[in-house]
């Protein structure tokens, strides 16, 4: 028996999605096990990007990938001396930014919140439903049938 797929968002700046998606791939937590762990083969993943860069002080706020997870484990990659992430397969859909601002009275883990709206994202990864994915997925011009 199939599992029914989860839904997730990332955390990440968006310099450092941009090369996720150039490359197929997700990375979680600048790297670590136990967030690319969590998904299984089928699962939907959005990032949410915070800012343009890691160093950044300006803001932007705006999911920025919108993929499914294509493999069965996580696997590790030397992506420079020293540095060796896990990383997770994904194939990224044609999608749009989205702003957040327009979706947080809309979405369940942000409806409510006020302006403490973002210590959601504080984590790398955060688990959400299917109605909120397929609210995000809207927003950036994607259709959820890709999971159907």
């Amino acid at each position: 028996m199939l599992e029914e797929p989860q839904f997730w968002i990332g955390v990440a700046c968006r310099s450092h999605v941009k090369v996720g998606v150039a490359g197929g791939f997700c990375q979680l937590g600048h790297g670590k096990l136990a967030p690319v762990k969590r998904l299984k083969r089928g699962d939907g993943l959005i990032y949410y990007s915070p800012r343009e860069t890691l160093d950044d002080r300006n803001t932007v706020q705006v999911f920025t990938a919108i993929g499914k997870v294509l493999d069965d484990a996580p696997y590790e990659v030397e992506q420079k001396p020293g540095f060796c992430p896990m990383r997770r397969d994904v194939l990224y859909l044609k999608s749009e930014d989205a702003s957040i601002r327009d979706l947080l009275h809309k979405l369940n883990f942000t409806k409510g919140l006020g302006s403490s709206w973002g210590m959601v994202f504080r984590r790398s990864s955060i688990q959400i439903e299917r109605e909120d994915f397929a609210r995000i997925a809207d927003c950036m011009s994607t259709s959820m049938t890709r999971w159907e």
